[in-house]
């Protein structure tokens, strides 16, 4: 009786609300069609891939491409590199849309809130390409803005994006300007949902604007920092393809190679599919272990992390 009443109740629900799960069936779709169903290429990794005879005709090697990878010459570079980069996001990058937030959530006039708002989110719809050559004709030696402000001065020009060191400052400062503020709106949804009477009882007892923020804005977006924190940790393999491919040169390949143009330079354009999977694979074992341990480490300290 108790097993019916339920399938009764859980029917009723579907009922109830039924538009909004007939909303989410392109969501389903997409992610069944793009995320899990490709799944199913996994096993190239395992084989020695061959277009004639296909994913299951091709010939099972076990983990000869894994122990070829880790023998590669410059593997644990790209591997440092991926790591580097990733690191320096989060320590650098992660943090801007919560100030952001914060400061945008403390904008009085609604009309002025919105304007920069705006300003902010605009970056996120152009293309890392555009970014991409904007940034290459900003930096050139030759005739580029800022080598022109360098020469005004007596200086000489610098090939910022032929030297090492430059590499990973234009990488971090594209990707706040780009991405900051689309960052800003999961954060300053997290703020709508703090209680107003919790301001005006700190305003009565003499807080200023830092001490609201303090003790009250900041601690009530705490869960949301933590799950976007746990979230990135679980993708500190991926730094993203496109910025990195487009300011990318035979002069800085020694930072500036990650598992993204790795994969692609040595799996895809040789066409040794089965490497690009092995290293496909082992990127996202990394990152699930990274997403679970943090999680884990989440779960410890207190919050509730994801599951």
């Amino acid at each position: 009786m108790e097993t019916k009443s339920r399938f009764k109740s859980g029917c009723e629900y579907l009922k109830k609300k039924k538009n909004l799960y007939i909303m989410l069936v392109p969501a389903v779709l997409f992610f069944l069609v793009f995320h899990y169903a490709p799944m199913y290429g996994v096993l190239i990794a395992f084989k020695d891939f061959s277009f004639k005879k296909g994913i299951m005709g091709s010939a099972w090697i076990g983990l000869d491409n894994f122990i070829y990878m880790f023998h590669l010459d410059n593997f644990y570079m790209v591997f440092k590199n991926s790591l580097t980069l990733s690191f320096l996001r989060i320590v650098f990058t992660f943090p801007i849309p919560i100030l952001l937030a914060l400061f945008l959530n403390d904008i009085r006039s609604a009309r002025y809130q919105k304007v920069i708002q705006t300003l902010f989110y605009l970056p996120h719809f152009v293309s890392w390409v555009v970014i991409g050559g904007i940034l290459v004709n900003f930096l050139s030696p030759v005739d580029g803005v800022l080598n022109n402000i360098i020469t005004m001065f007596g200086g000489e020009p610098v090939y910022f994006l032929a030297e090492n060191k430059y590499f990973y400052p234009i990488i971090l400062l594209s990707s706040i300007w780009k991405e900051s503020g689309w960052g800003t709106i999961i954060y300053l949804a997290a703020i709508t949902g703090i209680s107003s009477e919790l301001y005006e009882a700190a305003r009565i007892d003499g807080a200023n604007k830092f001490q609201c923020m303090r003790f009250i804005t900041f601690p009530g977006i705490r869960s949301t920092v933590v799950t976007m924190l746990i979230l990135r940790l679980g993708s500190v393999m991926n730094n993203g393809f496109e910025q990195i491919f487009v300011l990318q040169n035979t002069r800085n390949l020694a930072v500036s190679e990650v598992f993204e143009t790795y994969t692609y330079r040595l799996g895809l354009l040789s066409g040794r599919y089965s490497f690009a999977t092995t290293v496909g694979l082992f990127t996202a074992v990394i990152n699930i272990i990274l997403l679970l341990g943090s999680n884990w480490v989440a779960r410890r300290l207190g919050e509730e992390g994801l599951f």
